[in-house]
């Protein structure tokens, strides 16, 4: 599945207040949670820690992708963040994280889930991408950043 797919500028936030991995963590269940009635946030929170015990989500470059499968996620659900100020998550290169794309999966069809963090790495792979998104603004413009600059290096591919 494509960011445009996954996100929506309602779950797009810009600068927010990191703090701590787990704090993160707990913010984006809540984000998650508001607006739609089948996520209860305590269920994602606990999901993503779940997931984070496993290993870290942090792939390096200051990127991390949160995900988890829920019983209670009817479509995949992406949220975009960029952080005020970089946090520690235990990344693979040690850097601290800047930007976080949360993904949130139904339990059934592991393939697609698996499809869409492969898509997700590799668009955060891109130097320019990432560069786009750091140079955001705003929301708005970081949800339409993350849309475009995807759809931009689609073609380019």
């Amino acid at each position: 599945m494509r960011v445009r797919e996954l996100l929506t500028p309602e779950r797009t936030h810009h600068h927010l207040q990191g703090v701590s991995k787990k704090r993160l963590l707990d913010q984006v269940a809540e984000l998650a949670s508001q607006g739609n009635p089948g996520l209860q946030e305590q269920e994602v929170f606990e999901a993503l820690i779940a997931r984070e015990r496993l290993g870290s989500t942090g792939i390096g470059e200051g990127i991390a992708i949160p995900h988890c499968r829920l019983s209670s996620c009817d479509k995949p659900t992406g949220l975009l963040v960029s952080l005020a100020e970089a946090i520690d998550f235990d990344a693979v290169d040690a850097r601290p994280v800047d930007l976080v794309f949360v993904l949130l999966v139904p339990e059934e069809n592991p393939e697609q889930h698996l499809k869409t963090l492969s898509h997700l790495a590799a668009l955060f792979n891109e130097p320019s991408f990432r560069n786009d998104l750091r140079n955001a603004t705003s929301a708005e413009h970081l949800f339409r950043t993350a849309v475009d600059s995807e759809a931009e290096l689609q073609l380019a591919s």
